[in-house]
């Protein structure tokens, strides 16, 4: 599998990394799964404290499968927290559940609110436990994940603290091209989350979407939109088990630019995006923020976008019901909470009627409510 730099870090990382979320039906599954990552050339393999057992399967599938240490990197993450000493703490047991010396990069999981940015910027925070491991050489380079506005990325990236960054940014998604390219100015390794599911559930993509996407599959235009971007690093590859790593690698060396094919059928998307949604087409600005309640109006009107256009309900159900549930990682209310005060209409180039599309929304994407598959 091709490799690329990871920014600053200087680490060669293959073109998909393991994320080790959903690998957890048994340590058999895990040590399988990882067993068969590392066969197909992925050298790269990203755990958090948080993901359940994942750190102590990781480190026992490592010891049991012989791996050298020095022929993998090792991703960890870990909340910010304003006790130095948590932190010390913390990734003191990371390292016993990894049943190793050291951790290639640690990344702080969710810098997703200010007052999460001020615990690391504050000298007596958490920054300093782990400047104190990174000396002792438990630690090797620093960075961050988040799901938070794209002003509190940008804001986090120029601390200049961080030498990698995991973020959101697909096909279906790219509010955070700007994060994207400051991460590169500064040369920043950027690592791509949850391009499968997080970027539109592409593995089950609906009739019309596989259609506009043909002779290409959305899961494959997805990754190449992705893997033809020289700033990316690698990305995310969220396998429950040895067989969905399959699909995805068969397109991990398919770095080159975007074909003509290719950049043809996604204007054909853009084109179908424009004609379906006409005058109620959201353009993703975010003018409308902020809400006076806390509505998450853009997320939302983007699902609104996708459900419409592409008929991507199950996704846009799926992420619309993280809303009010999810906390931090994905914030905001629902679109019912709308109370027509209108503020955000003047703000709107668009000039949409945003409280009926806001409505209309919530009708569409209402459903059970869910919940991140791990919470802290």
């Amino acid at each position: 599998m091709r490799q690329r730099r990871f920014g600053k870090t200087n680490l060669n990382l293959s073109a998909f990394s393991l994320g080790m979320m959903r690998c957890l039906a048994s340590p058999q599954n895990s040590r399988q799964t990882i067993q068969q990552a590392i066969a197909l050339g992925i050298n790269h393999l990203e755990t958090a404290r948080g993901y359940g057992q994942s750190e102590y399967y990781l480190g026992q599938a490592l010891q049991d499968l012989a791996i050298p240490r020095q022929q993998i990197y090792l991703t960890t993450k870990l909340s910010p927290t304003p006790n130095r000493l948590q932190m010390s703490r913390w990734i003191d047991e990371s390292l016993a559940r990894l049943q190793v010396d050291y951790i290639d990069c640690l990344a702080l999981h969710g810098i997703n609110t200010w007052e999460h940015l001020s615990y690391v910027t504050n000298p007596d925070g958490c920054l300093s436990a782990i400047q104190t491991a990174i000396k002792q050489g438990k630690i090797r380079h620093l960075g961050f994940s988040t799901h938070g506005s794209l002003d509190l990325i940008l804001a986090a990236i120029e601390t200049d603290l961080f030498e990698f960054v995991n973020l959101h940014y697909y096909y279906f998604f790219q509010r955070n091209y700007r994060a994207i390219a400051l991460a590169a100015e500064k040369d920043l390794g950027i690592f791509i989350i949850s391009p499968a599911d997080k970027g539109g559930r592409l593995y089950t993509p609906p009739e019309k979407l596989t259609e506009l996407c043909a002779p290409f599959s959305p899961l494959k235009l997805n990754y190449r939109f992705l893997l033809s971007d020289r700033r990316i690093t690698t990305l995310s590859v969220g396998a429950a088990n040895p067989e969905q790593l399959i699909t995805p690698l068969q397109v991990a060396d398919a770095d080159y630019p975007l074909t003509t094919a290719e950049q043809e059928v996604f204007k054909k998307l853009e084109q179908h995006l424009e004609t379906t949604l006409s005058t109620d087409l959201c353009r993703q600005c975010d003018r409308c923020l902020p809400c006076p309640e806390q509505i998450n109006i853009p997320e939302i009107l983007r699902l609104r976008n996708l459900t419409v256009a592409y008929e991507m309900l199950d996704y846009g159900q799926y992420r619309y019901g993280m809303l009010e549930n999810a906390g931090h990682w994905f914030p905001g209310k629902k679109g019912d909470r709308c109370t027509d005060c209108g503020d955000c209409l003047p703000r709107c180039p668009e000039q949409l009627d945003i409280p009926t599309l806001l409505r209309d929304t919530h009708q569409r994407l209402k459903g059970k409510q869910r919940r991140r598959l791990w919470s802290e």
